[in-house]
């Protein structure tokens, strides 16, 4: 366990971050399983949503980001 000050703030803030960014990471894979199970135009649009936002959470890279959503809208073709 941290002994210092800044570092027992820097444990607390670390564990905040680690849980809201799971929260977003599940739902944006949920929400990509779903458009994978039974692809509809409103799925997609969803998925892309929740994508976006983990690319602006910093939680994906733009890149896979990318890949993950020309593969959804493959799917929809």
């Amino acid at each position: 366990m941290p002994i210092l000050k800044n570092a027992i703030k820097a444990l607390k803030v670390s564990k905040k971050k680690a849980i809201t960014n799971g929260q977003i990471k599940a739902k944006m894979k949920s929400a990509v399983d779903e458009m994978k199970k039974s692809p509809a135009a409103d799925k997609l649009s969803a998925a892309f949503s929740a994508v976006d936002r983990g690319v602006k959470k910093n939680i994906l890279q733009k890149n896979k980001a990318a890949r993950i959503k020309a593969s959804l809208s493959k799917l929809l073709k």
